[in-house]
């Protein structure tokens, strides 16, 4: 059995509210053991005996959207993919005082022309970096002063995606790694 995190876009935001017992007897129900939410934005910690990781987000997608009536991408990263995601210094200068570092979960690595398209949306406040299947966004300042959003990334990219403030991440890192 493998060990999963699944980053879920627009779970508790936008008017759609799921509560986290709901969430994980979804995941149960998909025949996953030992399901845990980790805060309320759509972080979901579980085992599978699944080898293909594409196929497993596919179905949980699927799940969520017959139960919930909406589209929930679902990102799907091994607890060990965690603990890298975590580690990686795309930058380097990371803690840059009131700087915020933002993860960007992807379901394909981008392609040359959108990481160069990416790339250059680039400002003296907003860096970006592609690594593998995820955005590294480095926000200098406040976010809400930032002339980017999601949105704006995605389009950029071409690829759906979710976002996790890099403190959330190596906290799921911290609790969940093997």
């Amino acid at each position: 059995m493998a060990r999963y995190v699944a980053f879920l876009k627009a779970i508790n935001v936008g008017g759609h509210v799921v509560k986290m017992d709901r969430l994980r007897q979804l995941f149960e129900a998909e025949g996953l053991a030992n399901v845990e939410t980790f805060i309320a934005s759509g972080n979901v910690i579980f085992d599978a005996a699944a080898k293909n990781g594409h196929s497993l987000e596919t179905k949980i997608a699927a799940r969520l959207r017959k139960a919930l009536g909406y589209d929930v991408a679902t990102f799907l990263r091994t607890t060990t993919e965690v603990a890298a995601i975590a580690r990686y210094q795309a930058f380097k200068e990371p803690n840059v005082k009131g700087a915020s570092l933002f993860i960007g979960f992807l379901a394909d690595t981008p392609g040359a022309a959108a990481q160069r398209a990416v790339r250059a949306l680039s400002t003296k406040a907003d860096q970006f970096h592609v690594h593998g299947h995820e955005l590294y966004w480095l926000c200098r300042g406040r976010m809400s002063d930032s002339d980017f959003s999601y949105a704006k990334l995605e389009k950029a990219l071409g690829l759906e995606a979710t976002f996790r403030n890099v403190t959330t991440v190596a906290k799921i890192a911290d609790k969940y790694a093997s």
